[in-house]
């Protein structure tokens, strides 16, 4: 609990000091952002201000997480870092190099449209292949590895893509894992619109895998007193809890920078590493279809997104929404921003505090 107290703060830290540092860094070099010009006019005046903060909050992760590793090692509190921390990182900081790939060729185009869609899907594609084959290997001394082939509820249901047989059941599993981190990377992507909506969902989001692993931890399979029927299969749970508390650290800080009025936006950089994070941890704590409750937010706009193209293409032209993704329809209806931005993180709140009951009312009635 220290560690993740420490991992948590010294993220904090390092986002709220360098963050500005970050910013004049960006104004300096005008690497600013470009907005859509069929959007809302009021995002008009957004044009120019520093995009790309991902790099604050990946960078503050990863150094919180290490750090706090080797102060734990110096202790002897811990034995270093853990596969399933490793693997989360790597594809967090594989989808942020996607972003900032894709921010890049923004800034440099001059234009509100960075990389293709193609060139994004290969880009995650390739992140996603290795972190979903690495995520089957790396067993610990009971013999779990980070992920497994089970589709995941709560926990691993008797749903095994193993059944058909090698290598069909890695396949398989490989392009379900690949599934989940370009659908969750692109969902966080289309809801970061507006000045703090993703960052602040997001705070929600990982606060739930932190308070998840804590629960798995604490009631792990081969801990004492802990019935084998209610345990949980998960390989490095507290170190999944140690990375989400940073994560929240990290945002909370990114968060007093990107509230609105924003003085710097998180970018495609940002935004697809915490689609990218939050996928994993989806699959490696076990809690693949869960992710659709906790996540409900960015699944609600995505859908929107989806339905608004479907439809248009369906009825020739016909709109069901008067702009997507989501937040932009409510801004057209005349809400203010930070209302929008607000109602959506109770919304998101919700989504978070049902999965949670989902996830305890299960243990309760295995009890």
């Amino acid at each position: 609990m220290v560690a993740l107290l420490m991992a948590s703060s010294i993220a904090l830290i390092l986002v709220l000091a360098g963050t500005p540092l970050f910013t004049r860094l960006l104004a300096k070099k005008s690497y600013g952002q470009f907005i859509r010009e069929d959007g809302p006019s009021s995002h008009h005046t957004k044009r120019g201000t520093p995009t790309m903060g991902g790099v604050v909050i990946i960078g503050s992760v990863v150094i919180a997480y290490f750090a706090t590793h080797l102060f734990a090692m110096m202790t002897g509190a811990s034995g270093g870092p853990t596969a399933s921390g490793l693997l989360l990182l790597m594809t967090t900081v594989g989808m942020g190099v996607v972003g900032f790939l894709d921010d890049y060729a923004k800034i440099s185009k001059e234009r509100s449209l960075g990389l293709s869609a193609p060139a994004k899907i290969i880009g995650q594609t390739l992140v996603g292949v290795p972190f979903a084959v690495l995520a089957l290997n790396f067993p610990d001394a009971n013999g779990r590895t980070p992920a497994s082939t089970a589709i995941s509820f709560v926990r691993d249901t008797d749903i095994d893509l193993a059944v058909a047989g090698p290598p069909i059941g890695v396949i398989l599993f490989v392009l379900w894992a690949n599934f989940i981190l370009t659908a969750a990377s692109n969902g966080v992507n289309l809801a970061d619109g507006l000045d703090g909506l993703a960052t602040g969902a997001s705070i929600f989001v990982f606060g739930a895998y932190m308070l998840m692993g804590i629960w798995q931890f604490n009631q792990g399979c081969g801990t004492p007193g802990v019935a084998a029927n209610i345990c949980y299969e998960v390989r490095d749970p507290m170190d999944l809890a140690l990375i989400a508390g940073a994560m929240c650290g990290a945002l909370v800080g990114f968060l007093w920078w990107n509230t609105s009025p924003a003085t710097i936006f998180m970018g495609d950089t940002g935004a697809l590493a915490l689609g990218g994070a939050i996928a994993s941890f989806a699959i490696l704590s076990r809690t693949q279809l869960l992710l659709v409750i906790l996540a409900g937010l960015f699944v609600m706009i995505t859908l929107s997104v989806i339905i608004q193209v479907s439809f248009f293409k369906i009825s020739g032209g016909k709109r069901v929404f008067r702009m997507t993704p989501l937040h932009h329809h409510f801004e057209l209806q005349g809400w203010p921003q930070i209302s929008v931005v607000a109602r959506f993180w109770i919304i998101s709140g919700l989504c978070v505090a049902v999965a949670l009951g989902i996830f305890y009312a299960e243990w309760v009635v295995l009890v």
